[in-house]
């Protein structure tokens, strides 16, 4: 899904130039200290990808983050969202090779820090820079977009705290990799990667095409049933004016088409119960096709989101309550 915020506009507040001077200072101090005793300082490439829970948030992430910007992925197993985003971030730290660090945080083992980084709804995506702490994105985001914040958090990082990243020793871990037995590609993976690099390329009617062609095969395909939910929501949301369209839907709770526009504006910012409840409501208010309308498209966002998801579920109850 588009990502609610990918600018890095918010990046100078991050700290004074006084903080900004110290941590250069101290980067250059690491570094010299580390040519002195002959210590590269480098790291395997299971570094690059690392799980992150609270008793260890201060080694693994704050003291880390004034050598290398650190990235982290706030997410939880029953997210489908997540499932689409974490892969792509866990790709990119090893392509960036020291560039960043991502630090993975599973929200439900972690309530405390979903807490202090106030995390309203997963996927999220922060970086911690020099020990200071800023939202990148919510929601998950085509690939160009990430890519294009993470080498603005990398600038950042690099002239306003001097952080030039860490050294990967490639060849940590290379027996591992070769003892690995290759993975059998599936049935369908051609198709379903086709349609990834649609959707990086914001081509959401090639990447729905792609996806309808695994089910026209494979009805029951979880990942092609969630993609295809995905690909059409982005295409609804493509050429729409987000300040318009709120407007319309506040200065009209009736207009069902009003609400609908809105609750994927919702959906596609991380505001999940808020897109949901917005249509419980448009169903409860309504009759005849109106009712109807309202209640499909919600069907669809729970597509987008999971079944498994609890929101999907709550929100599930709610429509069985305002339709018997």
């Amino acid at each position: 899904m588009q990502p609610r915020n990918m600018s890095m506009s918010g990046v100078v507040d991050l700290a004074a130039v006084k903080a900004a001077g110290e941590a250069k200072a101290k980067a250059e101090q690491a570094r010299a200290e580390a040519a002195r005793r002959g210590d590269t300082g480098a790291v395997p490439p299971s570094s690059l990808v690392i799980d992150v829970d609270e008793a260890g948030f201060e080694r693994d992430v704050l003291q880390r983050s004034s050598e290398v910007p650190v990235v982290i992925d706030f997410w939880a197993e029953w997210c489908e969202p997540c499932k689409q985003l974490s892969p792509v971030l866990e790709r990119l730290a090893r392509e960036y090779n020291g560039r960043f660090v991502l630090a993975k945080v599973d929200v439900d083992a972690n309530q405390m820090l979903m807490q202090q980084f106030q995390i309203q709804g997963i996927p999220a995506v922060f970086a911690v820079v020099a020990g200071q702490a800023l939202p990148l994105f919510q929601g998950a985001a085509p690939e160009t977009q990430i890519r294009e914040t993470l080498d603005q958090l990398i600038q950042v990082g690099e002239q306003r705290f001097g952080l030039t990243g860490i050294t990967v020793d490639a060849e940590a871990g290379a027996d591992d990799e070769s003892a690995a037995p290759a993975e059998q590609a599936g049935p369908y993976d051609a198709l379903l990667e086709a349609a990834v690099r649609a959707l990086d390329a914001d081509d959401f009617g090639g990447a729905a095409q792609a996806y309808r062609n695994v089910l026209a095969d494979d009805p029951g395909n979880t990942e092609a049933k969630l993609g295809l939910a995905q690909a059409e929501l982005l295409a609804r949301v493509k050429g729409m004016d987000p300040q318009q369209v709120r407007k319309d839907a506040a200065e009209r709770p009736d207009d069902v088409p009003a609400q609908i526009a809105a609750a994927d504006l919702d959906l596609v910012g991380g505001h999940v119960e808020d897109a949901f409840g917005r249509l419980v409501e448009a169903v409860r208010r309504t009759a005849g096709e109106d009712r109807d309308a309202a209640r499909v498209r919600l069907l669809e966002l729970f597509e987008v989101i999971g079944s498994d998801d609890p929101r999907v579920t709550a929100a599930r109850s709610a429509l069985a309550r305002v339709l018997f």
